[in-house]
């Protein structure tokens, strides 16, 4: 692997996960199509399990277009689609001063994420 460009910005957990299927990790190792090391292993099965494994890039894309009148920053978007937070009280400790900068739209935005990215695999066993 090269290093393109160094701190080019934060990656969502979708990126991370998406860049491990590129490299061949799976879960059954012994499909692996490159060396992958056992750590990328422990990585690529705790995102299967997270909120990555049911996004999509366009997803993504448009969330973060959607996001724009909300003026919030790339590591608060990130961290955002990462988390996945489904009310005002998760979304609290996530963004900076949210009630001097958000104010009354911080329902609207929980909205939005929901309404964007489904559930975990994890979340959608446990709500049953």
């Amino acid at each position: 692997m090269k290093i393109l460009k160094e701190n080019a910005g934060p990656l969502t957990n979708f990126e991370v996960l998406d860049f491990l299927r590129s490299r061949g990790a799976a879960k059954d190792p012994t499909r692996v199509l490159a060396p992958v090391a056992p750590s990328e292993y422990k990585v690529y099965d705790y995102l299967e399990h997270s909120v990555a494994s049911s996004q999509t890039r366009e997803s993504i894309a448009e969330f973060v277009t959607k996001c724009k009148p909300y003026k919030l920053t790339k590591t608060e978007i990130a961290t955002l689609i990462n988390i996945r937070p489904t009310s005002a009280v998760e979304i609290d400790p996530l963004i900076e001063d949210l009630d001097s900068r958000l104010g009354e739209s911080v329902e609207e935005l929980v909205e939005l994420i929901v309404q964007m990215f489904p559930p975990s695999p994890d979340q959608i066993t446990t709500d049953e």
